[in-house]
């Protein structure tokens, strides 16, 4: 299939990401953008980030250094005062991992770049299980931003947001990147450790309960898989 239409996807490098790039490309050529914010595992997300682009042939991608997330500090992902907390999948507080407002700033470098080169629409792997603790991860969220593209930008600029997977739980994530073939052997998700998973932080246990019930062994090394 002729693919004339052109779609900036967010990649951090993680599982949710790529399935969102499986999804996307799809319909769409695709345009890979990353954003290095003085995250712990900012190596290995970069790195996992351009073997996935290799893997769909994406010659668009861009890699962007928002800094002045590790200056404001107020996560445990950018702040290493602040201690990475291990999971509790049945907290619905905002847990220390959280970066504040960081979605709304990937996604202005997402529409600027998207405004340039002529794509029609930006795709995010924002889940809604995640919303509970990350508030920037809510539907409504992604609704008011782009209401907001359409008023920031030139007239002609016709920009949509997708969130393919918002409604997913981490199970159908991981079925729907089976079915479509994506990379999840490449991805990374931990918070806290670049050479083998921590397996003990949320971001850890979300992607291993996921892979449980999806009856689907993860292919990433652990240092433990505790069973979630």
């Amino acid at each position: 299939m002729h693919k004339n239409k052109l779609a900036v996807v967010a990649v951090s490098g993680g599982m949710d990401s790529c399935v969102t790039a499986a999804i996307a490309n799809q319909e769409y050529r695709l345009a890979l953008i990353h954003i290095n914010y003085g995250q712990r595992t900012q190596t290995h997300e970069l790195s996992s980030f351009n073997e996935i682009a290799n893997f769909y042939n994406v010659e668009k991608r861009l890699v962007i250094d928002l800094r002045h997330f590790a200056q404001i500090g107020g996560s445990s992902l950018t702040d290493n005062s602040i201690e990475v907390t291990k999971a509790d999948l049945g907290s619905h507080e905002i847990p220390s991992s959280y970066v504040p407002f960081r979605n709304a700033n990937i996604l202005s470098a997402c529409t600027s770049w998207a405004e340039v080169i002529g794509a029609s629409a930006i795709f995010v792997g924002a889940v809604y299980e995640d919303a509970s603790g990350y508030p920037d991860c809510r539907p409504e969220f992604f609704s008011a931003y782009e209401k907001m593209i359409d008023l920031g930008t030139k007239p002609e600029t016709k920009i949509k947001i997708e969130t393919p997977i918002i409604h997913f739980s981490k199970a159908d994530i991981v079925k729907k990147g089976i079915e479509l073939g994506a990379p999840l052997h490449l991805t990374w998700s931990c918070y806290q450790s670049e050479d083998a998973a921590c397996g003990v932080c949320d971001s850890c246990a979300f992607r291993l309960r996921g892979f449980e019930q999806a009856g689907v062994e993860d292919p990433i090394p652990y240092k433990i898989r505790p069973k979630y």
